[in-house]
């Protein structure tokens, strides 16, 4: 488990992580979503021993990260502005990651390089950003590592390459319990891949949930009210966000799907219905609560 505890880096005058307070479940995939400069990829970088704290502690099943070689191994780091070696070729940063992780797979790098159709002796320096971020997924799929971290690693995949790369990831997931902390700027991307996300802004962690979590405890109800029946019947409900039109009332509301139904019940509704919730619904509707209008820090 990854473990941060009032994380906190400062660049002069400006505070680019903010006492931030984290855990990251193995086996598990924690999405960090915020707008460009909200603090993502230096939080990153922190946890990768790249920077040193300023304040606060990060840690690895307990062992600290900066400076310590033996806990470094224990992840790859993919960062939104690829390094490779001067005019190195594919082949050439498998010879180089080879003796940084001892459980570098150059086998599957080899099968892998070949079903992307990326050539191991051409000169990366020609390849195309797509490609490169290809194939910097690639060398960190393969080190064999516990832990993933990756930097808007989606950006610049066409549509058909992010969901071969999300497979994979899914894959290494269930195979050898890899654990992904995916940092992106854009919340849609990581719905369907993610278990847990954090809303970084200015440094801090506005809001962090479980998505299992908040599906099961945040619903949008559809609803229509007997004729001559206020909407005082709903009282009893924690209303998170309220629309209507004519008659049919569109809720949020926070608590367990059988509450929220047995209070409908109970209002004397003609109708009603619950659906599912996106997950950008979801932050809209927690992040409103806390007095924050997501569209302007994600979208």
């Amino acid at each position: 488990m990854i473990e941060t505890v009032n994380l906190t880096k400062r660049f002069d005058d400006i505070v680019a992580v903010d006492h931030i307070n984290a855990q990251i479940r193995d086996g598990s995939v924690f999405g960090l979503v915020g707008t460009n400069g909200a603090g993502k990829s230096t939080f990153l970088r922190l946890l990768s021993g790249i920077l040193k704290p300023d304040e606060g502690t990060i840690s690895i099943d307990g062992e600290p990260v900066y400076e310590r070689e033996a806990v470094k191994a224990r992840f790859f780091y993919i960062s939104d502005d690829q390094h490779f070696l001067g005019n190195g070729t594919p082949r050439d940063m498998m010879e180089f990651y080879r003796k940084c992780y001892p459980g570098f797979d150059c086998g599957r790098y080899r099968k892998l390089l070949d079903s992307f159709g990326l050539p191991a002796s051409r000169k990366i320096s020609t390849f195309s950003k797509g490609m490169k971020k290809q194939l910097s997924v690639l060398c960190g799929l393969c080190s064999g590592t516990d832990y993933l971290f990756c930097d808007e690693t989606f950006d610049g995949l066409d549509p058909v390459m992010r969901q071969t790369v999300k497979s994979l990831f899914a894959a290494d997931m269930e195979e050898r319990n890899m654990t992904p902390i995916i940092a992106s700027h854009n919340l849609r991307e990581l719905e369907d891949i993610c278990d847990h996300v954090g809303l970084l802004h200015k440094g801090g962690i506005l809001l962090s949930r479980d998505l299992d979590e908040m599906k099961t405890t945040i619903h949008k109800v559809q609803c229509v009210l007997a004729e001559g029946t206020d909407e005082t019947a709903l009282n009893g409900l924690e209303i998170i966000r309220r629309e209507s039109r004519g008659r049919l009332l569109t809720l949020t509301v926070r608590g367990e799907r059988e509450a929220v139904e047995a209070a409908m019940q109970a209002a004397g509704t003609v109708f009603y219905e619950l659906i599912p919730l996106s997950l950008e619904e979801i932050f809209i509707s927690e992040t409103e609560v806390a007095g924050y209008d997501i569209k302007k820090l994600v979208f």
